[in-house]
């Protein structure tokens, strides 16, 4: 686990993007962020979950507020699933697990009997100041960005 609590600060972080875009938590500074972690790009949960968050990134972003998926995956790869899946929200790469690591992500999972390293699906909502203001583990990719997007309202007053 991870010891991202709410109330407490994101850890930095500088990753690279689709088309060798690097962004850092800096860059997020003063508006609202979602960071979600997720396995694989093209899979089906995956595809899922990031298709969710493209169709409501209009609605995130009259809120301010902007949508980041992260994965192990590399930016080239990043760059098919976008064009693959006609996302409209920008992919991280951390091919280290540096961030996957260092926000709990990055952790021992089983399946079909088989223990192994790999992502947990989970959300973090970062404020303007850089602090986390909600986090979700273990979560499911059907409904999730709705979920997400609900949670920021509310925090918001709206």
């Amino acid at each position: 686990m991870t010891s991202l609590e709410i109330g407490k600060k994101f850890p930095a972080f500088s990753l690279m993007g689709q088309d060798d875009k690097k962004t850092s938590l800096k860059d997020l500074r003063g508006k609202w962020a979602v960071l979600y972690f997720y396995p694989k790009d093209n899979s089906s949960g995956c595809s899922l979950e990031a298709g969710e968050f493209s169709h409501l990134e209009p609605e995130f972003k009259k809120l301010g507020a902007s949508v980041f998926g992260v994965s192990p995956d590399s930016s080239k790869s990043h760059d098919n699933f976008i064009e693959k899946k006609s996302l409209t929200i920008p992919l991280l790469s951390d091919p280290e697990h540096a961030l996957l690591e260092k926000a709990g992500a990055w952790r021992e999972k089983k399946m079909y009997g088989r223990e192994f390293m790999g992502v947990v699906r989970s959300t973090f909502l970062i404020d303007p100041d850089g602090k986390i203001a909600f986090r979700w583990d273990k979560v499911k990719a059907a409904g999730h960005a709705k979920e997400v997007l609900a949670k920021l309202k509310e925090l918001m007053g709206k």
